[in-house]
């Protein structure tokens, strides 16, 4: 099933609310100095942000079934927008007490995680611009 995403500019500025698959909203703007408020994170932060979370979130889930002690996951993304090819540094910061076997499984874990796999393997693009007539005035 695909996953849908609908950005909607908030007065025509840089401010955008997007419903992602009908089911939840976030927020995006962009710095002060391109116009924005810095309110919210600017789209091409998401990136990293994504990435973060997803790979935190298969450790923890992996983890959670085996019931291993996992209390405290921090997995850091730093993105290099301006490197070419693009470059993300992940850094997947475990708490200790954990067995050489689990950190080896949680590594190979993290390598699964579908937001890095998509990444690596590319994407192609279908765009088009479609023009809407002006909504009916209400009465």
């Amino acid at each position: 099933m695909p996953m849908t995403a609908r950005a909607r500019s908030v007065d025509g500025g840089p401010h955008h609310t997007i419903d992602v698959n009908g089911r939840h909203t976030i927020r995006t703007d962009t710095p002060e100095r391109l116009g924005g408020t810095d309110s919210a994170p600017s789209p091409h932060e998401l990136l990293p942000a994504m990435l973060a979370s997803c790979v935190s979130t298969m450790i923890c889930m992996y983890a959670r079934v085996r019931d291993w002690p996992l209390s405290d996951v921090e997995v850091d993304a730093e993105y290099d927008a301006a490197a070419v090819p693009r470059h993300v540094q992940v850094t997947v910061n475990l708490p200790e007490g954990l067995t050489a076997g689990q950190v080896a499984r949680l590594r190979r874990v993290a390598e699964t995680c579908p937001v890095k796999r998509a990444l690596e393997t590319g994407f192609t693009f279908d765009e088009q611009i479609v023009l809407r007539p002006p909504a009916p005035a209400t009465v």
